[in-house]
């Protein structure tokens, strides 16, 4: 059977047709860390299912910028893209590669089918909008009311729970465009942990001792 890391992976979810079909119709693909697979204003061709790595999710505000919404992990899909497939829209979020990944790409025609024909997908995909919709307002809770210090705090540590280590390979200034703030103000905070002995910096990276 192809894309046996798949029947592997969604197998106690779903059924053994809608495993078959997501072995004939899904194409494997491998990206390596800071590939853009979408774009905004894109075409939507496919929806991606994660084999393994993760994929961060961001929507630009009214200046261009980029908030980071969440970030999807091994056995997710992305809400926002299967809202663009089943209404058939052009993608309004920006998908990079947080570190090298694999997905599983379902062209978008078979959603509609799968929703009708199998329960275990028509379950998927509403747990899938849930659970970004929930991480979607925590990351507006987030701006509105948390300080940047916890913010920071937040990112940092979901940032080492994504890439499996507590050094985290990443520069000030990545760390300000994914926080919409300033690199001097990252640089400030940073430092501020780093007196509290809450992480090490190092060059271009940084290690979590205790957050």
């Amino acid at each position: 059977m192809k894309n046996q890391e798949a029947q592997d992976l969604y197998q106690p979810f779903f059924e053994e047709a809608l495993l078959q079909e997501i072995a004939q119709f899904g194409l494997k693909k491998s990206v390596k860390e800071g590939f853009a697979l979408m774009e905004i204003g894109q075409k939507v061709t496919h929806m991606p299912l994660m084999l393994s790595g993760a994929i961060k999710i961001l929507q630009e505000d009214k200046e261009g910028n980029d908030l980071l919404l969440y970030f999807i992990e091994r056995g997710d899909t992305c809400a926002m893209t299967l809202n663009c497939c089943l209404g058939n829209t052009k993608s309004d979020i920006r998908a990079i590669a947080e570190i090298d990944s694999e997905l599983l790409m379902i062209p978008i025609h078979l959603m509609d089918e799968w929703m009708v024909k199998y329960p275990s997908w028509r379950k998927f995909v509403f747990e899938s909008y849930h659970i970004r919709f929930k991480e979607m307002l925590q990351a507006i809770d987030n701006i509105a009311f948390s300080n940047m210090d916890e913010r920071l705090t937040k990112y940092l540590l979901d940032l080492a729970s994504v890439r499996g280590s507590d050094t985290i390979k990443i520069t000030h200034q990545e760390i300000a465009v994914d926080l919409h703030t300033s690199r001097v103000v990252v640089s400030r905070l940073l430092k501020k942990l780093e007196n509290k002995k809450a992480i090490a910096l190092n060059r271009n990276s940084i290690e979590i001792i205790k957050l």
